[in-house]
Order: structure tokens, then sequence, then C-alpha cells
């Protein structure tokens, strides 16, 4: 049997190591420096994803669908780059780029001239993910972009699951939205389950899929237990934020997004979608993702 993780490309550091899948431009590994696994293995009898990249939607569509003008075309829950497989334009020990540019196949589901180009950059305990999508066509092309991480809970560190927590930077008072059975933003507001910046995981907050917050004051969440290395994943310009898994899964997600998944009852044109971003000719839209292994 082939090996799928043999064209796989791998960075490293004395810090960390990764290895990103072309398919999709996936981180696939996370290792720390004594190679102990901080992602998430894809086990698919759980759920297939590491890391998947989302475009150039986020989240579900009304029926599947989005309308452009006159025409409607369908794209599945977060598009599809994540099951598209992208060029190797750069690969060093400490730093790799991914390229994908529109085809036949896309322009059938997504009508517009684009590139959208993955670099990974490793420098120490740090992991830098700079996402960029041009618009290389004569109109203003909609898109948007989303980070879908998949962490280990509980991280190889010796603490029990019920340990970890997620502690943000900032006070987070605004309240969470959720999705309906379809996927789609249901209007209603809750109440957070965020307290004095820290957010204990259990099981129970996953009872009704992903947290989503649309405000929310924070650049950078903490990840892990009270003891031992923790995880800061940093989002400078993410506009929502979502936070996943499955009761009883292994894994948490956190998930900085450029976009978001339509609002129930939404039937405007796709330039009109919530999280939408209108990107001009020769213009892109570009976003960041860090991870940083904190041991002390």
């Amino acid at each position: 049997m082939t090996d799928p993780s043999k064209d796989w490309v791998r960075l490293s550091s004395p810090d960390l190591s990764l290895e990103v899948d072309p398919m999709g431009a996936q981180l696939s590994s996370l290792r720390d420096g004594v190679g102990r696994d901080l992602l998430w293995d894809g086990d698919p009898r759980v759920w297939a994803g590491r890391a998947p990249l989302l475009f150039p939607i986020v989240g579900a569509l009304v029926n599947g669908e989005y309308r452009l003008g006159a025409r409607s075309y369908k794209l599945p829950r977060h598009g599809f780059a994540r099951g598209k497989r992208f060029d190797i334009v750069e690969s060093s020990a400490q730093r790799a780029t991914f390229l994908l540019t529109a085809d036949a196949t896309t322009h059938a589901v997504y009508p517009f001239q684009f590139e959208l180009r993955v670099q990974f950059e490793l420098r120490g305990t740090r992991l830098t993910v700079t996402t960029r999508v041009l618009n290389a066509g004569v109109e203003d092309m909609p898109a948007s972009v989303g980070y879908h991480p998949a962490f280990r809970w509980p991280l190889p560190f010796g603490q029990e699951r019920a340990a970890h927590v997620i502690e943000f930077a900032r006070d987070e008072p605004a309240g969470i939205r959720r999705l309906d059975s379809a996927g789609l933003l249901t209007s209603a507001r809750h109440a957070t389950p965020i307290v004095d910046r820290r957010l204990v995981l259990n099981d129970a907050l996953f009872q009704e899929d992903v947290i989503i917050w649309d405000e929310f004051n924070s650049r950078s969440a903490t990840y892990g237990s009270n003891a031992g290395p923790r995880l800061k994943v940093t989002f400078p310009d993410a506009e929502y934020l979502g936070l996943w898994s499955k009761p009883g899964a292994p894994f948490v997600c956190i998930e900085p997004w450029h976009g978001i998944a339509d609002p129930q009852g939404f039937s405007g044109d796709f330039t009109e979608k919530p999280g939408i971003t209108n990107i001009a000719p020769g213009a892109s839209l570009e976003t960041v993702l860090e991870v940083a292994l904190l041991t002390s």
C-alpha cells in the first residue's frame, strides 16, 4: 500500500517539527522537540481532518448553494480547498509555500480567477501560517478563508483531559452563537461559557456542535493545563472564532475565521453573504495563524 505521507513536506527546528500534506496544504503533524504529538492524527473513525484550510467559504450554505447574480452554484461546507492538491513552490528546512490556482473544476463551482498561497514558517517554538488569497481576475471576487487546526486533548504532557482549559488574552463578556442541524447560524445569542477569561473544557460544550464568537476582544488564547507545556494560538486578524470538538473525541479545534456559515433563511447574493470579503481585482486578502509552544 502506498504511504500517503511520503510526499508530505517536513520542517523542523530544535523545538518543533511539522509535516504538511500538499493535499489541501494541510498541517498534518506537529511535534515538540522530543517527538510528542501536539496535533490530532486524523483517525477517520472519529474525524478525518487534522487542520484543513477553509476556502472559498467557511461553514455551510443554505441548501448547499449560493446565488451570484442570475446563477446558482453548489459548494460543500467549508468549500473545496481542503480536497485540492496544492503545488509546492518553496521548501526548505524551516519554510514551505503551497499554491492553488483556479482551474476548470473550480470554475464550475466558483467562477473566479484566484491564487491561494499558504506559507508555513517555523522559528524555534513558533509556527506561523500565512494565507494569501489573490484576485487574479478583472472583477470583484467574494471569498472567505478559515483555519481549522485540531490539537490533542489532552496534550501529551501527563495531565488528564479534564484539567485542560483555554485562557483568553482579554475579558470576553460577549455571548456566543450556535448552528442549527443544517449547519446554519441561528439568531440567538447565548451566555458566554468563559469565566474570568478561562474556558474549562468539557464534552457538554460541544453537544450542540461548534461554539462561535462573532464579537471578541482577544487576539490570542492559550490552551493546555496548569501544569506542563501549553500552546498559544494567535489570530491577529480573525473576524470570527470557532471552538469545536466531538463529545468524547481526543481533540479540540481552535478556529480563527474570515467568514461564517449562512444565517438561517439567508437568500441574498453571494457578495452580500455575512463574513464575505469582496476582494478587488489585483488585491488580496491575507490572514495569519500562529501556534507557539510555551514551556514555562
